[in-house]
């Protein structure tokens, strides 16, 4: 069944009253961060060629999410050849000579200007982005681009199909194609460093290993004493819960939470995701299980984050390099993905899955399933959507273990990049990490090494960004819940000044700032997990009472 739910059901008017920054174009005027007056034409003829690339990485993001959406099966391969055509297309407009000209012009241009100003940052970001794509051969980059769309609709299948074998020829490929791709980004310690670098710049092998540590020995002891403990009940969750009404739910609590359905909708999908083209235009998918409610519900809640960080990106911005991700290819705001995971697992998790949330908001959601939920109260639907499980599906595990599937994909990804693991030997290994983890049998390959979409893509490096995005979250939310206009928004269900101030410190600034930067001017310090264990220990010692 194919259901989806156009923008016009539920809708918001745009919120955009933040301050807005103006890049430098022809004839510009001082603004709030103190940008320059400027007539100099060359600078705006970069910033259009720039905006040519956004067009083309939008026009790919666009045929991506309809081959994820809409698109027949029969459609696969010619789609892949287009994703690879625009990849490529958009990729040399970046390196030419005519860019390049553009920028050596923009650069004399700006170069009076404070080295921090958005002038001189979006220079320096398109100056390190061609730099970085001349190293990577041109058949590489449309190599990359054909397999990762053709390898999507193999492993469709083969995960329907729970059948590793279909899916391990093209993901051998994707290995390879990764393992080539890294020798030319080049890296000084692991392989794996470069893969990452495309999705978390700054982060390694090496820099990952501490934060797992922390993060093993602050919530190891808790999960332990959890298990002890007697489980909440959630046979209420598994009743019959239509299809057309969860997702009717969802999106209302989307656009309570500040999405803007006037620039966006939600569609169904086998793995959600959300896209951009534009600000203006920023697209949310779920998957539903008629007979497990907070499927949908929190998949849709997690999408939302992401989307507004997109959908509060400063409107100056738009077809800008700060709103591009020019190394990665991608048509994409955020700084990097684990800082957009931030904002999908801080609105999931920290909001979503409050208890304050439900005791403002779970009377509209027993009223839309008063059969399903006669009988059961506030706490008792709290605690069984925050019950602690290990299970085998990442994208379904509890807030408290979800990091433990993080951690065994990173190792696993570097030991396939490094080569002391083959893919032949993938679903043993895999299987021997879930049951080192989180202590499970893996039954089969579709609940086990077939259960994430990455690889098909050809996505490898990226995983480290839902953890990094966990902590970033813990910090972010911490810090917003300093301000007592905050706090009081969350006790009435006003989302507004979270979203507001979410947008102040994070989402306005799309790539201007690096990572830690923004971490840095909106919280006072780097990435730091203690405010996530805090978050963890606190809440699930009191669901559990230990």
């Amino acid at each position: 069944m194919t259901a989806l739910l156009d923008g016009g059901h539920v809708a918001l008017s745009p919120v955009d009253n933040v301050q807005t920054t103006v890049p430098l174009g022809p004839v510009q005027t001082r603004h709030s961060d103190g940008l320059q007056e400027a007539k100099h034409m060359g600078y705006s003829a970069f910033l259009e060629r720039m905006g040519e690339v956004n067009d083309l990485l939008n026009a790919k993001s666009i045929l991506s999410w309809d081959a994820k959406t809409k698109m027949p099966p029969g459609g696969a391969d010619t789609r892949a050849k287009q994703l690879a055509t625009l990849t490529v297309l958009a990729r040399d407009h970046l390196v030419a000579d005519e860019t390049r000209r553009l920028l050596e012009q923009a650069e004399a241009e700006t170069a009076a200007l404070a080295s921090d100003s958005v002038e001189r940052t979006i220079c320096g970001q398109v100056r390190e982005a061609i730099e970085y794509h001349l190293r990577i051969p041109t058949a590489l980059v449309h190599k990359r681009a054909e397999v990762g769309s053709i390898g999507q609709h193999i492993w469709a299948k083969a995960r329907a199909e729970s059948d590793f074998g279909a899916f391990e020829p093209v993901l051998q490929e994707t290995i390879e194609l990764n393992q080539e791709m890294a020798e030319c980004i080049g890296y000084d310690e692991h392989p794996y460093d470069a893969l990452m670098f495309r999705f978390e710049p700054g982060e390694t092998v090496t820099s990952l290993q501490p934060l797992f540590a922390s993060l093993r020995e602050g919530l190891l002891p808790l999960v332990r004493a959890i298990g002890e403990q007697e489980s909440p009940r959630v046979d209420f969750l598994e009743r019959s819960f239509p299809v057309e009404e969860q997702l009717t739910f969802a999106l209302k609590m989307a656009s309570k939470l500040g999405y803007d359905t006037n620039r966006g909708r939600l569609d169904l999908t086998v793995h959600p995701f959300e896209v951009s083209f534009t600000r203006n235009d920023v697209r949310i998918t779920t998957r539903v299980n008629d007979e497990w409610m907070p499927k949908s519900l929190f998949g849709t809640l997690h999408e939302t984050g992401h989307a507004l960080y997109e959908q509060f990106c400063d409107p100056a911005y738009t077809r800008t390099p700060l709103a591009t991700d020019l190394v990665g290819l991608y048509a994409v705001g955020g700084v990097s993905f684990g800082a957009h995971e931030s904002q999908s697992r801080l609105f999931e998790n920290h909001v979503g899955r409050s208890r304050e949330f439900w005791e403002l908001n779970y009377g509209e959601l027993q009223a839309t399933f008063p059969e399903q939920l006669r009988g059961i109260n506030t706490e008792t639907f709290w605690r069984a959507v925050n019950r602690v499980e290990p299970g085998l599906i990442r994208v379904e595990s509890d807030e408290l273990t979800y990091d433990f599937h993080i951690m065994l994909r990173v190792e696993i990804e570097a030991a396939l990049i490094d080569g002391s693991l083959k893919v032949s030997e993938l679903p043993e290994a895999w299987n021997a990490k879930v049951k080192e983890y989180l202590g499970l049998e893996v039954p089969n390959d579709r609940l086990g090494v077939l259960q994430d979409v990455h690889w098909s893509s050809g996505q490898v490096g990226t995983f480290c960004n839902y953890t990094i995005g966990n902590v970033m979250a813990g910090q972010l939310f911490a810090s917003a819940t300093e301000d007592s206009r905050v706090r009081d928004g969350l006790a009435t269900a006003d989302y507004l000044p979270l979203r507001e101030w979410m947008t102040e410190h994070v989402h306005r600034h799309g790539r201007r700032y690096t990572r830690d930067e923004i971490l840095e001017k909106a919280t006072g310090r780097a990435l730091d997990p203690t405010f996530y264990i805090q978050h963890l220990t606190q809440k699930y010692s009191d669901i559990y009472e230990i």
